[in-house]
């Protein structure tokens, strides 16, 4: 099996775990606040990564690395996890999963500013085809009062891109494992002071529910999913893996539907099918 294809099947493994962050996350913020809950799953992923760093005697990343790794903190441990728990007070589960449409564009972009790929032309028609319809859903549904649900998933989607860029583009020589991990490391003094100032005031309070949600975005969102996502984006390629992101809706969609009983509305899964169409050009021109 060669690298691409390996990269592929990594990646999609990703996307299959990221796909219950948002359902999970809509969970955890009936109980949970926001901040809390950002802080406390990156101070349980970072702990987890650290025990992993050390036993596996992972070298330190050099001096030039820590910028990057700060970025990838900022983008995927800090601001898509904090930007979208406060969306999903706003709106549903199944409706910002359709935003995440967006990601594979935002990916693709970051990939070419700080990646140094470069995807031909045809690539970018198809992936402004799909970042449009989800765009244009998101306006059609601005009048039900979730524009600012919207707005701060437009945000994340955003920070996230970069995340993924910088770090896929870090793990090609540290390892994809070991960006995540040593970014959730830089974040754990912030995160954990964050997360004691945050804390529920009444911890008996907290349904089951939430518990099992905090546990899956800490350790499947945070951590393993990572894992596999940077290893597929490294050798793959950034923009043409970042494509399988449009497979995502139809993932969390279901989970949303199946789990959480949330209505899916028709302009939900046409907005969904479009993009997700729109991956098999974007691969052939990546």
């Amino acid at each position: 099996m060669d690298k691409t294809t390996t990269g592929w099947g990594s990646g999609l493994l990703g996307v299959i775990i990221f796909s219950g962050s948002l359902p999970a996350t809509r969970v955890a913020v009936a109980d949970f606040s926001p901040t809390f809950l950002t802080a406390a799953r990156a101070v349980i992923a970072a702990l987890i990564a650290m025990c992993l760093l050390f036993a596996l005697r992972q070298r330190r990343p050099q001096r030039a690395d820590y910028l990057p790794l700060i970025i990838v903190a900022i983008g995927v441990v800090v601001g898509f996890p904090l930007l979208t728990a406060l969306a999903l007070q706003h709106v549903t589960a199944a409706h910002s999963i359709v935003f995440i449409g967006l990601l594979p564009l935002t990916t693709a972009i970051f990939g070419v500013l700080r990646g140094g790929e470069h995807p031909r032309p045809a690539f970018w028609i198809f992936s402004v085809i799909g970042a449009s319809t989800v765009v244009g859903f998101a306006l059609s549904r601005a009048a039900d009062g979730s524009l600012a649900g919207d707005l701060l998933m437009i945000a994340a989607i955003l920070l996230c891109g970069l995340g993924y860029a910088e770090g896929a583009a870090l793990s090609r020589r540290l390892g994809g494992w070991q960006v995540i991990s040593w970014a959730l490391l830089l974040a754990l003094p912030l995160m954990a002071a964050i997360s004691f100032g945050t804390q529920p005031r009444n911890w008996t309070a907290i349904e089951p529910a939430a518990w099992i949600s905090l546990g899956y975005v800490s350790i499947f969102s945070m951590l393993v999913g990572f894992i596999f996502w940077y290893h597929g984006l490294a050798l793959g390629g950034i923009a043409g893996v970042g494509q399988l992101q449009l497979l995502q809706p139809f993932f969390g969609l279901i989970l949303a539907a199946t789990l959480l009983h949330e209505p899916i509305a028709w302009t939900m899964i046409a907005s969904t099918a479009v993009v997700v169409l729109c991956v098999a050009g974007a691969k052939r021109f990546a």
